[in-house]
């Protein structure tokens, strides 16, 4: 059998002395769309940054499809077919929302192969085509949300890894980034990671693990997923969310 594309396996880590993940293990297959899920304060984003090379790992490993990679530098992962969409969204705001794709695609010698991901992205996110020339910076929250998708997007990657993509949205506008994310994993093939807070994402997930401080508490495959949501809110995220 071929190792999943990403396994995480007892993973610490955290910022200078203070450790905020403790033996923090999961994997995500080939084809999958797997959710992260949690509290603020959980160690979400803390395993997002250590998986991509951004904080130190104090023990444990990360391997993407078979091969270690614990504590390689991001830009050797996007390389090796992982992208990340940061907390915030990450745009250049003074940038059009073309030169925001275009910096996606960075390492992508082919001029073909950026053609096509320019093609991929206008057609997954047809407003993005609209708006092409417009500014990030003026873009709403939604839209912004899907340029931040559609530029990770463009250097075709394996794996797609998702912070918090809800955040500050409307919740007709986080229904429709979560269809768009599916929509990505269902025609690209791309694998996802899904680091949320809200139970709206665990309709897109084949798996889900939830953390609490820094650990993994509770796991849930196939129709088991589904059946988590009210559980978390009530234990984890809140009777309003």
């Amino acid at each position: 059998m071929s190792p999943p594309l990403l396994e995480v396996s007892g993973l610490c880590s955290g910022y200078g002395p203070l450790q905020v993940l403790f033996d923090v293990s999961f994997r995500v297959e080939r084809g999958e769309v797997v959710a992260l899920m949690g509290s603020n304060g959980a160690g979400k984003t803390t395993t997002l940054r250590a998986i991509t090379g951004q904080l130190k790992v104090l023990s444990g490993r990360v391997t993407l499809d078979g091969t270690d990679i614990t504590g390689r530098p991001p830009e050797e992962l996007v390389s090796r077919g992982m992208a990340l969409v940061p907390e915030g969204r990450g745009m250049l705001r003074d940038l059009t929302v073309a030169q925001n794709l275009e910096l996606g695609a960075y390492r992508v010698r082919d001029p073909r192969a950026v053609a096509s991901a320019f093609d991929r992205a206008y057609t997954t996110f047809p407003i993005l085509a609209e708006r092409r020339q417009q500014r990030a910076g003026t873009l709403s929250g939604g839209q912004q949300q899907m340029l931040a998708v559609a530029r990770a997007l463009m250097s075709d990657p394996r794996l797609l890894l998702v912070d918090e993509a809800s955040l500050g949205l409307s919740p007709i506008m986080t229904e429709t980034v979560f269809d768009l994310i599916a929509t990505a994993n269902r025609s690209a093939g791309v694998s996802v990671l899904l680091v949320e807070q809200n139970v709206l994402a665990l309709d897109l997930a084949n798996r889900a693990y939830v953390l609490e401080k820094g650990q993994v508490v509770d796991v849930a495959e196939g129709d088991a997923v589904k059946t988590m949501q009210g559980r978390l809110r009530e234990a984890y995220l809140g009777r309003g969310r």
